[in-house]
């Protein structure tokens, strides 16, 4: 299933180029109470609204696609979690650019194989998460500001000390992520996180749409100029591995976003640009960038 925020505040099943608004599956939902746990209230009750919208579904009006504006599927990550150089061709080729690693960035990985088990992952700020209707909008524009685009993994449930063979339970979907970042010396997480750094949809595709998301086709194009294009089976560390290296550290909440690395081909985009970008099994969005 392919479960869409749309309009600001709609619950939408999308089937092709059509949105059936099943929002009266939120009443499902338990309100909670303080103190609030930690997560996002949709993904955590998940298994029990999915069901609800595919009944209301079946008697929904469809709306077209084109026509709604559509909106981060998470609202309340508690976390953004972002694996680096995981793909071993933009280590080779995109590290190697002075305007990309001043002088730090290559040297950092150089010999290393598995960058994720050598420097771990980094966090972007919550606030800095939109959904496509949003867009992008650059902040230091006497600066580099580049696209990476990568398979975003929505945990589930509440997890810990996860063994990397039991990882895929723990996942409620799969969306498409835009881990935007500005070019400098300063530490990762700060250039990664201005606000609308973090661009997730179209939707969330439930993690049973997908076989093997290890092994799915991902681009982006930039005004109609194809520069991403690779596949999920070229990152060097795996989800279930990332999971399992995450969850030693961190306590998972649902609603918790995994950006799990960008292939070869980043580049720089300046206000006016158009992101167009996909996945295979989940979809493709557009993304307007304009100034801050």
């Amino acid at each position: 299933m392919h479960i869409c925020r749309f309009n600001r505040d709609r619950l939408g099943v999308v089937q092709g180029e059509l949105v059936y608004d099943v929002s009266e599956a939120l009443d499902q939902m338990n309100i909670p109470k303080w103190p609030f746990a930690p997560g996002d209230p949709l993904i955590a009750q998940l298994d029990s609204v999915a069901p609800v919208a595919a009944r209301l579904c079946e008697k929904a009006t469809p709306v077209a696609l084109a026509e709604v504006s559509l909106h981060s599927p998470v609202t309340l990550p508690a976390k953004i979690m972002a694996a680096p150089a995981n793909y071993r061709k933009h280590v080779e080729i995109d590290a190697q650019d002075p305007g990309l690693h001043h002088g730090l960035h290559n040297k950092q990985l150089q010999g290393v194989e598995r960058p994720v088990e050598k420097f771990g992952l980094f966090l972007k700020a919550s606030s800095s998460l939109v959904g496509p209707a949003e867009g992008i909008h650059l902040h230091w524009l006497d600066r580099r500001n580049d696209h990476e685009v990568e398979l975003a993994v929505i945990i589930g449930r509440e997890a810990r000390n996860v063994a990397a063979a039991d990882a895929f339970a723990y996942i409620a979907g799969y969306s498409i992520g835009l881990d935007m970042t500005v070019r400098g010396t300063e530490d990762r997480s700060f250039r990664k996180s201005a606000d609308s750094y973090a661009v997730l949809g179209p939707w969330l595709t439930t993690s049973d749409e997908i076989d093997d998301p290890e092994r799915l086709d991902l681009w982006l194009e930039v005004n109609g100029e194809r520069r991403q294009d690779s596949s999920t089976r070229a990152m060097t560390v795996g989800i279930a591995e990332l999971i399992e290296i995450t969850s030693r550290v961190y306590t998972l909440y649902p609603g918790d976003v995994l950006l799990t690395g960008t292939p070869e081909g980043v580049g720089e985009v300046k206000p006016g640009d158009v992101i167009r970008a996909g996945c295979e099994g989940i979809g493709e969005m557009t993304v307007q960038v304009a100034q801050a």
